[in-house]
């Protein structure tokens, strides 16, 4: 089959039969676009052509590049080849799978960077109303524009730092998604839903976006379900969503970097801290593995290992 598509039956496959998300899709077509592109450099179009050796070569020239790609990119490309030619071998498009061999390249252990309690609460109070809008939210139309953007940033930053949720699961929650009370129903990687506490600082913000901001907003776009809205009524992005949080760190002077993720690596790392039991703190993140989820123990360790150091009389 030729790869080009050989490549468009797979993303149609795991976007459809895996329920994989847009950004994961995206993600795995650049991967495989530059997969095509390196071999008809070498003079493959066909995937019966592609061999365990020319695999093995493409791992290692992209190991090998300038500058060293990061493990976890270096994973995940090698990743979408494996799963293309599976993808044609489980088909029976192709006899053989030629990726059997490769090893996917051993990850560096990287301890996820967490904010402390003082520093959330800095950066949730440069969120609130009084803090202003983002770059951008001045050029709403109609008064009191500042306030309706700032009971947003400050709804949307509750809910991330309550939730653990992933920025990109936010930004697609509807206003339905909260009539549950004190939970949220958020859908994650591969469509899975679950069911996550709401605390009453998330609540209060979010019902004061719900009643004092977004119906202002709403009238400003289309009709759309979406809980976050931007400065014209669309559905607020991901990308926009992650300006939001810069600007709150900006107005909060956080010098350490502050991302989405940081805000669920904060969650994570609080929850242990403050005796969660590592189980109940992965089905809150939505991680398939316990194991991707204990990386957040060592955190809490580390932490004990300052608090011994300093206050134990014979630590040193």
């Amino acid at each position: 089959m030729r790869l080009e598509r050989a490549v468009d039956g797979y993303l149609r496959h795991i976007s459809i039969e895996r329920g994989l998300s847009e950004h994961t899709i995206a993600a795995y077509r650049r991967d495989l676009a530059g997969y095509v592109e390196w071999l008809r450099g070498r003079g493959i179009s066909d995937s019966n052509e592609v061999t365990a050796a020319l695999v093995t070569d493409f791992a290692a020239e992209r190991a090998s590049g300038e500058p060293p790609p990061a493990s976890s990119s270096l994973a995940r490309l090698q990743s979408s080849v494996r799963g293309l030619h599976r993808f044609l071998a489980r088909e029976g498009i192709e006899a053989e799978d030629p990726t059997g061999r490769l090893r996917p390249p051993k990850a560096a252990r990287r301890l996820p960077k967490a904010l402390t309690i003082d520093q959330i609460e800095r950066l949730l109070d440069a969120a609130g109303p009084e803090a202003g809008a983002p770059p951008g939210g001045a050029t709403a139309a109609g008064g009191g524009a500042d306030e309706l953007i700032g009971l947003r940033d400050r709804a949307l930053l509750e809910l991330l730092y309550a939730t653990g949720a992933r920025v990109s699961e936010v930004v697609q929650l509807d206003v339905d998604d909260l009539s549950h009370g004190d939970v949220v129903r958020v859908r994650g990687k591969g469509s899975k839903e679950r069911i996550i506490p709401v605390g009453s600082y998330a609540r209060s913000a979010l019902e004061a976006y719900l009643t004092r901001a977004r119906p202002e907003l709403s009238r400003r776009g289309r009709a759309t379900p979406r809980l976050f809205l931007g400065a014209r009524g669309a559905p607020l992005s991901r990308q926009s969503a992650w300006l939001v949080i810069q600007h709150a760190a900006t107005r909060a002077q956080l010098t350490a970097h502050v991302s989405p993720h940081t805000l669920r690596h904060s969650f994570a790392t609080h929850l242990l801290q403050g005796g969660a039991d590592v189980r109940v703190v992965q089905e809150l993140l939505g991680h398939a593995s316990v194991a991707t989820t204990q990386i957040y123990t060592h955190v809490s360790v580390d932490a004990l290992r300052d608090v011994y150091a300093t206050s134990h009389p014979r630590a040193r």
